[in-house]
């Protein structure tokens, strides 16, 4: 089970979610238009397949988190401006978004 991040913030000017994984003090900061694709509902992405449903293209450049709250001890609910408030970002999936921005930002 991965663990939630200590720090979560939305830098609503900035439109990053930063979050901060406290085994290594480490830090992301994803842009808001690379989460919302990302965002795992159904209506995004295949539930047998994992296809993306979502065209990355059709999402503003300039959306922004309108909601944020903790789903228990396992996830992060955030509901966009573009009206989409359906995806669940468990820790290990926002884990794993994290570590692919880390891997793209070093090639």
């Amino acid at each position: 089970m991965t663990a939630p991040p200590s720090d979560i913030k939305a830098r609503q000017s900035e439109g990053l979610l930063e979050l901060v994984w406290d085994e290594n003090s480490w830090t992301t900061r994803l842009p808001y238009t690379n989460l919302r694709a990302e965002c795992p509902c159904a209506g995004c992405k295949d539930e047998w397949t994992g296809a993306r449903i979502l065209d990355p293209a059709s999402i503003a450049p300039d959306i922004k988190i309108s909601e944020m709250d903790l789903v228990g001890s396992y996830a992060l609910k955030i509901a966009w401006t573009d009206g989409h408030s359906s995806g669940l970002f468990t820790w290990e999936n926002l884990r794993k978004i994290c570590e692919a921005a880390k891997a793209a930002s070093t090639e």
